[in-house]
């Protein structure tokens, strides 16, 4: 069965002014449902903890794009906790990193963990998020 939208989307980064812009963009693509936030890694590890062990993992993202640079818990210590957890969340969430950092380093090391579908450096464009969408609705 082809879904017209996503259900959910989640903006893990503490810039305000880009979650604002982000949403904007999501929303006018019109595929998504809901955007949620959160404004650093331990917020969204607490979020995705707390749906686990109830029957509420259609509450859970289908799509999360994180970005790295964040104070208290950045996005590499977020996927360094979600991989542990990842077997027990019963759906699967696609994760993008989402960084302004053009640094091969960084490039490097997402691609090199598993749950990382794809490195996008800022700002995304809404050609491209609609093509994220468009790919995972098929």
């Amino acid at each position: 069965m082809i879904k017209n939208k996503i259900d959910s989307v989640c903006i893990i980064d503490d810039d305000l002014i880009y979650q604002f812009l982000a949403k904007e963009e999501i929303t006018y693509t019109n595929l998504v449902s809901k955007v949620m936030f959160f404004d650093d890694g331990a917020q969204a590890i607490k979020y995705i903890t707390s749906k686990l062990d109830t029957s509420d993992i259609a509450l859970l993202p289908d799509v999360i794009f994180l970005d790295i640079n964040m104070p208290i818990m950045d996005g590499w210590e977020f996927l360094e906790a979600y991989l542990p957890l990842k077997p027990r969340i019963g759906k699967n969430i696609v994760i993008y990193v989402v960084s302004s950092s053009i640094d091969m380093r960084d490039l490097d090391r997402a691609r090199n963990i598993s749950a990382v579908s794809d490195y996008i450096i800022k700002p995304i464009s809404s050609n491209r998020l609609v093509s994220i969408f468009t790919e995972l609705l098929s």
